[in-house]
């Protein structure tokens, strides 16, 4: 590592799902908190190994879709009641069904941009360069190679014990990456 560059982490590649999968629970057991893991394809149950909990993204979602939904069917009534009420024919101001395709497509438009959002909150994007993208052996997560970081801002982080950690799972390469996020 050069002088004049700070220690993002240690990074830890694996040749197969099962082993990362192993590697995981060690790394969850020892107890840090700044740290993932980078798959080329979905393994099931990673998310459990990991310790990682449900996102609160859909009671985000839920909520405001619920509100997008109550605003328009408010504000309808409010146009067609309360603000420029029109009788036409002798039918009632304030009929359901004729406002239901424009709740369900407030509804539909207030979740789905709360998800978009709210994704890219929660994943801190975008993030147009990362420390990982300098690693040359970090390029094969995309096709076949299996890889943990653990970041040198977790608390329990100590170089020596956390490389022997990753070297004791059965990471076939260990390396330091630098940079700042």
């Amino acid at each position: 590592m050069s002088d004049n560059k700070k220690l993002y982490g240690l990074l830890a590649e694996y040749d197969s799902a099962s082993a990362i999968y192993t590697a995981c629970e060690k790394v969850r057991d020892a107890g840090f908190k700044k740290w993932d893991s980078c798959t080329p394809f979905c393994v099931h149950n990673l998310d459990k190994a990991m310790g990682v909990k449900p996102s609160f993204l859909p009671w985000l979602v839920l909520g405001m879709g619920i509100t997008g939904g109550v605003s328009a069917l408010c504000f309808m009534l409010w146009t067609s009641v309360a603000d420029y009420p029109l009788n036409i024919g002798g039918k009632p101001l304030w009929s359901v069904p004729a406002y239901i395709p424009i709740t369900f497509e407030v509804t539909v438009l207030f979740s789905c941009l709360t998800a978009a959002f709210g994704m890219f909150a929660i994943c801190r994007l975008p993030t147009l360069n990362h420390p990982l993208f300098e690693s040359e052996r970090f390029k094969k997560v995309t096709d076949d190679k299996f890889f943990i970081i653990i970041e040198a801002a977790d608390d329990n982080f100590d170089l020596a014990s956390t490389r022997a950690l990753l070297e004791g799972s059965g990471a076939a390469h260990v390396e330091e990456v630098e940079g700042e996020l």
